[in-house]
């Protein structure tokens, strides 16, 4: 089951500032909902392991984050893959646009494509829709917070 999910956060600080955030594995795990590990393996590549509860459904997925694309300091492109053993997986990417609104604002554009499978794909996509909805509108409201805190 796949679905696509955008949105957009105004962040009290300059692009330059924002990108380094969006590159600092503690920050990322600050804002990552249910993230109970981060690790920088690469200046591209990090490890994760987060927990999720989607409906009656909590899960602890491992998985591997992806930069590709890079643009400094005005885009790129994050992947990430994860296995949450008998729950299923979870796979997916956002294209994220940092765009200056005056000195020290900086107007952060997601577009996200995500993509579930096994116990997780069988809640329905209305529940897996707006439960994504949630969990990316979290990541994002919070990692505002932390950058432009």
């Amino acid at each position: 089951m796949a679905l696509v999910i955008g949105g957009e956060e105004r962040i009290a600080a300059p692009v330059e500032k924002v990108w380094e955030a969006l590159n600092d594995p503690d920050i990322l795990k600050k804002a990552i909902p249910g993230c109970l590990s981060l690790e920088k393996k690469s200046d591209t590549e990090m490890a994760a392991t987060v927990v999720l509860k989607i409906g009656p459904i909590k899960a602890t997925f491992n998985g591997e984050v992806t930069l590709k694309n890079l643009k400094p300091p005005h885009s790129y492109t994050i992947q990430g893959e994860g296995k949450g053993g008998v729950a299923g997986f979870a796979k997916g990417g956002a294209d994220v646009t940092l765009t200056a609104d005056g000195a020290d604002t900086t107007i952060l554009k997601y577009a996200a494509k995500a993509e579930v499978g096994g116990k997780i794909a069988q809640l329905g996509s209305r529940l897996i829709e707006s439960t994504s909805k949630k969990l990316a509108g979290q990541f994002f409201s919070t990692f505002g917070e932390k950058v432009g805190g």
